[in-house]
């Protein structure tokens, strides 16, 4: 089928040539005229703007948009909604909290456009292995797009399904996210102690491609660490810093307010925050009320940054 791809970065660009192995036509869209180009060298039709993309697409048009969330992806659904008309579907596939997609799907809903949300995982890696798609929207809506999720997902009959109305693709992919950070934050702390474990001399490498076969917990994730951990065993080069792209919080603040225990997720969070803290405040506090109640030692730090007892 022919659909419109807002946004070129490395999820938009490498959907965009995903579709178009499928036999699909996309046209497409990004500020850059030069990404543009490179995707109009794959096959791609290019567009000047949303409004030649829409003229390029047939009624009822189909847009997926793949563009930050927050004010890009505002702005992107608010032109949109000015260009589309009743009966064409926008797709946001992005990390739109699922409460402002439930409010552009309201707002597009009184033109008669029809909003639906893809929660899209795979990363850089979706192009060779295929999107995990958690959709949401209206039945019909979704169904009529089933040949770009056939397409988008690892097969057509798994990967991608409608979990609900709009917004609950969105908010499926936040609890994924939330699951993801824990399990990351396992894994990192399984092999944290490992390394510790100096008397051992254990290759943490080896460790982790024992446990791709055979363990209860294999998985992509366990894959991906054991590639990261044969490419730089030592972590050298890569600094303390942790990013969120804010799902784990909103991850949290759900679980309060439904009232759901959720530790480890909100743990994992948190010590994604302390990653963050280079001046870390909090614990040279620590360490002077220890030395206040209990005359332990403090350890003096040296211009520089290095310490000493």
């Amino acid at each position: 089928m022919k659909i419109g791809m807002v946004g070129l970065g490395r999820m938009g660009g490498n959907m965009t040539t995903r579709l178009l192995r499928g036999g699909h036509e996309v046209v497409a869209y990004e500020p850059h005229a030069d990404v543009v180009a490179q995707a109009v060298a794959r096959g791609a039709i290019g567009a000047t703007g949303l409004d030649d993309l829409v003229h390029r697409l047939e009624r009822p048009r189909a847009v997926w948009i793949m563009v930050p969330a927050g004010d890009p992806t505002e702005q992107t659904v608010h032109a949109l909604a000015g260009l589309l008309a009743e009966g064409d579907v926008v797709v946001d596939g992005g990390n739109s909290n699922y409460q402002e997609t439930m409010r552009r799907a309201a707002s597009l809903g009184e033109r008669g456009i029809h909003l639906v949300d893809s929660g899209t995982s795979g990363g850089i890696w979706g192009l060779a292995e295929g999107y995990s798609l958690m959709i949401g929207g209206d039945p019909e809506a979704v169904e009529r797009l089933r040949p770009v999720f056939e397409t988008l997902a690892p097969a057509p009959d798994r990967g991608w399904g409608h979990v609900g109305p709009s917004g609950a693709g969105h908010f499926v992919k936040m609890i994924h996210n939330g699951i993801e950070y824990g399990m990351m934050q396992a894994f990192a702390e399984g092999f944290s102690i490992l390394r510790h474990k100096e008397a051992f001399g254990i290759d943490l490498a080896r460790v982790a491609e024992i446990w791709r076969h055979g363990s209860v917990v294999r998985s992509w994730l366990l894959d991906l660490t054991a590639r990261a951990l044969t490419e730089n065993p030592t972590m050298s080069g890569i600094a303390p810093y942790v990013s969120d792209s804010g799902e784990g919080r909103w991850t949290v603040a759900e679980a309060i307010a439904l009232d759901v225990p959720a530790p480890v997720i909100t743990l994992s969070l948190i010590q994604r925050l302390r990653s963050r803290d280079a001046e870390s405040y909090a614990d040279r506090l620590l360490a002077a009320m220890r030395n206040q109640f209990g005359g332990h030692a403090i350890h003096r730090e040296e211009p520089g940054g290095s310490q000493r007892s």
